[in-house]
């Protein structure tokens, strides 16, 4: 990944580079002493504590206009950091942007943004990018994005407080691009930045993802039922419609999913608070604890202020 992304970035451009190891193993502390400074600023973690916490760790340290979040398993391509900062010189209200992202295995696509499903759980949209018409070509909005290569502002990063820890290596990123929403601004992927990722390589990555979800869900519970109206009226429109939906519904539903209605009907979202509901009961019965802790909107501790900012 450091030889690709040394590869690509633009000439002249000033930056940093850096690495936080988070307790490993198998040699990489090593081979981390053998890089010699500018541009590489390292960290050491004295044992793993997952995504968020390496993430927030490096971040406090940045120095940067622009802070760059990088998994340890892509593999960067020529020009695709530009398309991600001309968002920003675009959308003033740029918050998260990403961009389209690879299996570096399959060679298929993983990622042009992350939507909310017919069961407000954060999916991957698999939409190639040539099938997408957005206001501007070169980037479209999205409800989320992957945190495994993504740009933000640092002030911003730091105004919404990084990476809430409570996650463990899941769900953070589109925690923070709904913090990011609700301060009013617009997650988007940059149609012409492309990017290799070895999915889901490190070990245990999974391990946490329904607990996550149900952290997630219990925080975001009407944003999300929001965000998923219009995948649940087209599951309705391919899966539920039948002689016994009444006719007002199925117009309505069909006049919103082929964009001739501005608002979702209230059976979306109707259907939206049921599919919700009936996942947090589930979830109830795996993790009872948890609802006690994040039945509500917890503050988020920000990140320390950086020297020299405002």
């Amino acid at each position: 990944m450091l030889a690709s992304l040394q590869a690509t970035l633009p000439p002249g451009l000033a930056h940093e580079i850096i690495l936080v190891d988070d307790g490993s193993t198998d040699g990489t502390r090593e081979w981390l002493a053998t890089l010699s400074d500018p541009p590489f600023r390292i960290f050491l973690n004295e044992q793993n504590r997952g995504y968020a916490v390496a993430n927030n760790r490096g971040a406090a340290a940045a120095r940067g206009e622009f802070l760059a979040l990088l998994n340890n398993d892509l593999v960067l391509t020529p020009h695709w950091l530009e398309p991600m900062l001309a968002v920003f010189a675009h959308e003033p209200a740029a918050g998260l942007v990403g961009n389209v992202q690879y299996d570096f295995r399959t060679r298929s696509l993983d990622h042009t943004g992350v939507f909310i499903n017919h069961k407000g759980k954060p999916q991957h949209d698999k939409t190639p990018p040539s099938d997408f018409r957005p206001p501007r070509r070169d980037w479209r909005p999205v409800d989320a994005v992957t945190g495994a290569c993504v740009l933000i502002r640092r002030t911003l990063w730091q105004q919404l407080g990084g990476f809430d820890q409570s996650y463990l290596n899941g769900c953070e990123d589109v925690d923070l691009c709904i913090r990011a929403r609700t301060a009013g601004h617009i997650n988007a992927v940059a149609l012409r930045s492309a990017v290799f990722h070895h999915i889901s390589a490190s070990s245990g990555r999974k391990l946490r993802d329904e607990e996550n979800c149900y952290r997630l869900t219990l925080r975001w519970r009407d944003e999300l039922a929001e965000l998923g109206q219009r995948a649940w009226c087209l599951k309705f429109i391919n899966c539920d419609l039948n002689a016994a939906t009444l006719p007002s519904v199925a117009m309505s539903v069909l006049a919103y999913t082929m964009g001739w209605r501005h608002h979702a009907p209230a059976a979306a979202l109707a259907g939206m608070r049921a599919a919700i509901n009936h996942e947090l009961a589930r979830w109830g019965k795996m993790f009872p604890l948890l609802m006690t802790a994040d039945a509500t909107h917890r503050p988020i501790a920000h990140l320390p202020r950086m020297a020299g900012t405002g």
